[in-house]
């Protein structure tokens, strides 16, 4: 078995917002720093965030500060969140958003010149700081841009497969250079996991072709303990038609501007469920209004709600949701004069690998930031949040991870290990007979979409857990590729992809099995009242390869909930 051999003081895999903010704070100490890309820099799926980046600099609303903005974050995270990570995310924000702006960064301004900021939903104050409704793109326009002027070495589409560990310490990648579909092996003295979310284990999602939970399926595979993966956003609002952009985001900005909702009655529904706050609940609390509108027959024709902006000014709609008037125009609709049709969406992983406030890991080496680690958004993201994520725990992992890269050496690897992982991936382009990576992911897709979804009870929930453990066992080790090539396959990245999305989707469902209680996005129909949920779920791999999953109370220095 033939594979390359790279070697560099920092490996970042992922080069998101998180991930290119990891690198270009490592290049800071002088290191080799080599960033992963699945895909042509730039492309990740960052650029597609739309509405904001949430920090309390007070410049609409003075009295908006930290604290504020971290009560906030805790309530809105149904009290799950481990409060230092919280609290390190309020604090360092706005720091963050000063270096973006430093690396030429343009966001939208107030009169007076400072940024400007927008209401979002379940906030004390204006606090999301917005370029337009492309903040997202803005932000990686930015960042690719910072990392083109450092020492950083990029290699763009190649996929990082599976983790190296060394007597229990972090040492490096398999990988597949997807253009040519060399087998390479990145040895490292630190690794950085910035790798995303999974949206795309849901057959309806607001997230890039690329969010498979390639992450969650390495970390967990390697042996890292992961956090509150029941925990999954669907986003209130994801466009409902044409069929080819189902899912496809509308942006909180939307109802942040002022973006009404309304059922097939002309009712403006949010009032029956949340009248103090209307639109801008949580959007957990949003999402499942829309769905009972839905279930309950006041929905429009093709199984989704209105939200309308036509009584803003036309002038407002133009400037500050851009994109989202491109976006309707394609569809053929009209949003500065007629309603939209959204409903919800896959969307945010709140749940993922276990970090602490350091962006460490409970491998010794590995460091994580970004969607693809658990215990910041706890039960239930704040929208804004998240690009705030990217830049907070993206710099602290850059930097904790050169830090321990300056005082290591390079950890010796297992050849016999190597060869096995190359040998299982080689393995799919050369089975005679099995089962198609594009049939097993509509399998899988629509089995988390029908099963594991918004409202969850637990028929549901033990089906989901079964089939998956059977397709765990007879789906992924039959995985056939049908052109067996390795040069630019996409059939044959998307087989690899799948034993990840089975790996995360199965720590959801599992995970979602085990709380008997509703708290934060995760709702049960049938809830057991006496579980009142304050606590999180770990999952690690145990020794004999089984999943196992532990309820862990929440420690009692934190605030807990009323």
């Amino acid at each position: 078995m033939d594979y390359k051999t790279i070697m560099c003081d920092v490996l970042v895999v992922g080069a998101g917002g998180a991930g290119c903010r990891a690198a270009i704070e490592a290049a800071e100490h002088n290191l080799d720093v080599i960033m992963l890309s699945k895909e042509l820099l730039g492309k990740a799926h960052t650029a597609m965030a739309e509405g904001g980046y949430n920090v309390s600099l007070g410049n609409v609303d003075p009295d908006d500060n930290p604290e504020t903005h971290f009560k906030d974050t805790i309530v809105g995270g149904n009290y799950l969140n481990h409060q230092k990570l919280a609290e390190v995310l309020v604090n360092q924000a706005a720091q963050r958003i000063f270096d973006l702006e430093d690396m030429g960064a343009v966001f939208d301004r107030t009169p007076e010149g400072k940024i400007a900021q927008r209401p979002f939903g379940k906030q004390t104050w204006r606090r999301t700081a917005y370029a337009s409704d492309r903040t997202g793109s803005e932000i990686m326009v930015t960042l690719t841009e910072g990392i083109r002027k450092t020492s950083v070495r990029v290699f763009d589409e190649v996929f990082a497969t599976k983790l190296l560990v060394t007597d229990g310490t972090i040492s490096g990648v398999c990988a597949v250079d997807l253009k040519y579909g060399d087998f390479l092996v990145f040895r490292a003295k630190s690794v950085v996991m910035a790798t995303g979310g999974a949206g795309r284990i849901f057959k309806v999602t607001s997230n890039a072709q690329l969010d498979v939970g390639d992450g969650y399926g390495m970390a967990y595979e390697a042996g890292c303990e992961m956090i509150d993966m029941e925990m999954v956003q669907f986003h209130p609002t994801g466009m409902v038609k044409p069929e080819s952009a189902k899912g496809r985001l509308v942006t909180e900005a939307v109802r942040g501007e002022g973006g009404i909702l309304f059922n097939n009655k002309g009712e403006r529904f949010m009032n029956r469920y949340y009248p103090e706050v209307m639109e801008l609940a949580g959007r957990d609390q949003v999402a499942r209004s829309i769905m009972t509108e839905v279930l309950e027959g006041r929905g429009s024709p093709d199984g989704g709600v209105y939200l309308s902006i036509a009584h803003l000014p036309k002038s407002i709609v133009d400037f500050r949701l851009e994109s989202m008037v491109e976006q309707f125009e394609d569809a053929g609709v009209d949003i500065r004069n007629e309603p939209m049709q959204v409903s919800p969406t896959a969307h945010h992983f709140m749940g993922g690998i276990r970090i602490d406030e350091h962006a460490g890991t409970t491998i010794p080496g590995l460091y994580a930031a970004g969607e693809c680690t658990g215990g910041v958004h706890g039960g239930n993201r704040l929208g804004g949040n998240a690009l705030a994520d990217t830049q907070v725990f993206g710099a602290i992992s850059g930097e904790n991870a050169a830090k321990f890269a300056k005082n290591k050496k390079h950890l010796g690897v297992n050849r016999e290990e190597i060869v096995k992982e190359f040998e299982r991936l080689e393995a799919m382009l050369n089975r005679k007979e099995g089962i198609s990576p594009s049939d097993a992911r509509s399998e899988l897709t629509e089995l988390m979409w029908e099963k594991v979804q918004i409202f969850r009870k637990e028929d549901d929930m033990q089906y989901a857990v079964k089939e998956l453990r059977r397709i765990e066992e007879e789906v992924v080790p039959n995985i056939k590729v049908d052109v067996p090539v390795k040069r630019f396959n996409p059939g044959w990245h998307q087989a690899i992809e799948f034993a990840h999305m089975v790996t995360t989707a199965r720590m959801v469902a599992e995970a979602a099995a085990m709380r008997k209680g509703s708290r934060g996005a995760h709702f049960r129909v049938d809830a057991d009242p006496k579980d009142k949920g304050y606590y999180n779920i770990v999952i690690r791999k145990g020794k004999n390869g089984k999943m196992h999953l532990q309820k862990e109370d929440l420690r009692i220095t934190q605030i807990t909930p009323p």
